[in-house]
C-alpha cells in the first residue's frame, strides 16, 4: 500500500485523472511528466503475460497427464496443481503487475476502483496472449491434435460443460464469486493479513476445482478457456466461460465492497469530500482549495489532488485519507 510522504501546495500545477494503483499522467511541469508507455507499465503486462502462461500451462499439463498415463494426478491433483501455481506465480509477481491473471479478476478490480479501467484492455490482451501461447506449447509437447473438439480423440485442455449449460453457468458464477470475493478480502482489505493472500486465494483454486471441475471444467477465467479454443478453434458454449466468470468476480468485488472497513459515515460514503479532480474542475476551484498529496509506492510515484476546503486546512495540510 502506498504511505503518505510528503504534503506540499502546487496549485499551479495540473494532474491529470490518476487513478489509485495507476500510473502516468499530464503535468505543467517537468517533475510530473510521465510517458505514454512506461517502463513499469510494459513490465506489468509482461508479469501478466509470464504469470497466465506458466498457470495454463501447468494446470493444463497435469490433466494432459492424468488422460494419458492412466490417471495417477487425480481431480484432487489437478486441483492442487492450479492452486499451487497460482500461489506461487501470486508471490513471484504480485509486486509486479498485481498478480490477476484474469480478465475477470481485471475487470471486477477495475469496477471496484482499486485499478484503472484505462488498463485493463492491456492486461486482457497480456493475459490471453499467455494463455493461448500456452495452449499452442501444450498442442506440441504432447501431440494434441487428432480430433480434440469432439472430445472422441486426443484431451482437450479446455473447458466445456458436462452438464447442462444452465448448471455449468451457475457453477461457473458461483465459483469466480468465491475466488473475487476471496481475492477482494485478502488482497484489498487493510484489515488482512496481506503476507497470506497467496496462500488463501491458491486455496479457494483448489476448492473450487474440486467443487466444480467435473461439472462445468471450473474455468474461473475467460482467459483459460479462450486460449485453447483459439488454438484448436472449438468455440461451442464459450460464451458461458467469459459471460459467467465475469458476472461472478463483479458480484464478488462488490459483495465485498459493503463489507470493507470505513471510518466514514453514509453520507461521506454517498457524498465523499475527498476526491480526485479533473483538469477543469481544478481550473474553476480557488487556490486555497487545491492541494497536491504525494504519494509514493515501492514502484513510483504517484499525485493525486483533493479540493474540498473541508479536507485541507489553513496550512493546506490534507486531512481525508486515500481509500
Amino acid at each position: 500500500m502506498a504511505e503518505i510522504s510528503d504534503i506540499t501546495a502546487q496549485t499551479q500545477t495540473a494532474i491529470s485523472d490518476i487513478e489509485d494503483g495507476g500510473s502516468g499522467g499530464d503535468s505543467r511541469s517537468p517533475d510530473f511528466s510521465r510517458p505514454l508507455v512506461s517502463v513499469s507499465f510494459v513490465q506489468k503486462l509482461i508479469g501478466e503475460f509470464v504469470g497466465t502462461f506458466t498457470l495454463i500451462f501447468a494446470g493444463c499439463s497435469a490433466i494432459v497427464v492424468n488422460e494419458t498415463y492412466g490417471k495417477p494426478v487425480t481431480l484432487p491433483g489437478i486441483a492442487l496443481v492450479w492452486g499451487l501455481t497460482v500461489t506461487v506465480m501470486i508471490y513471484s509477481i504480485g509486486h509486479v503487475s498485481g498478480a490477476h491473471f484474469n480478465p475477470a479478476v481485471s475487470i471486477a478490480f477495475a469496477s471496484s476502483k482499486k485499478f484503472p479501467f484505462k488498463q485493463v484492455p492491456a492486461y486482457i490482451a497480456a493475459q490471453v496472449l499467455g494463455s493461448t501461447l500456452a495452449a499452442a506449447a501444450l498442442r506440441l509437447v504432447f501431440h494434441l491434435n487428432d480430433n480434440v473438439c469432439s472430445l472422441k480423440g486426443d484431451v482437450y485442455v479446455g473447458t466445456y460443460p458436462s452438464n447442462s449449460n444452465t448448471t455449468s453457468f451457475v457453477m461457473e458464477f458461483i465459483t469466480t464469486f468465491n475466488l473475487m470475493f476471496v481475492i477482494a478480502a485478502v488482497a484489498t482489505d487493510k484489515r488482512a493479513t496481506g503476507s497470506f493472500a497467496g496462500v488463501a486465494i491458491g486455496a479457494t483454486v483448489v476448492l473450487d476445482i474440486l467443487m466444480s471441475g467435473p461439472i462445468s471444467g471450473a474455468s474461473m477465467n475467460p482467459a483459460r478457456s479462450l486460449g485453447p479454443a483459439f488454438i484448436w478453434g472449438c468455440y461451442k458454449d464459450l460464451w458461458l466461460y467469459i459471460v459467467s466468470p465475469v458476472l461472478g468476480a463483479l458480484s464478488g468485488a462488490w459483495t465485498y465492497d459493503m463489507l470493507r472497513s470505513t471510518s466514514k459515515s453514509y453520507g461521506e460514503i454517498i457524498r465523499p469530500n475527498c476526491n480526485k479532480v479533473s483538469s477543469r474542475d481544478r481550473q474553476e476551484a480557488s487556490q486555497e482549495e487545491i492541494c497536491v498529496l504525494r504519494v509514493v509506492d515501492p514502484t513510483n510515484e504517484k499525485y493525486f489532488i483533493c479540493s474540498s476546503t473541508t479536507d485541507i486546512n489553513d496550512k493546506c495540510n490534507v486531512i481525508c485519507k486515500l481509500a
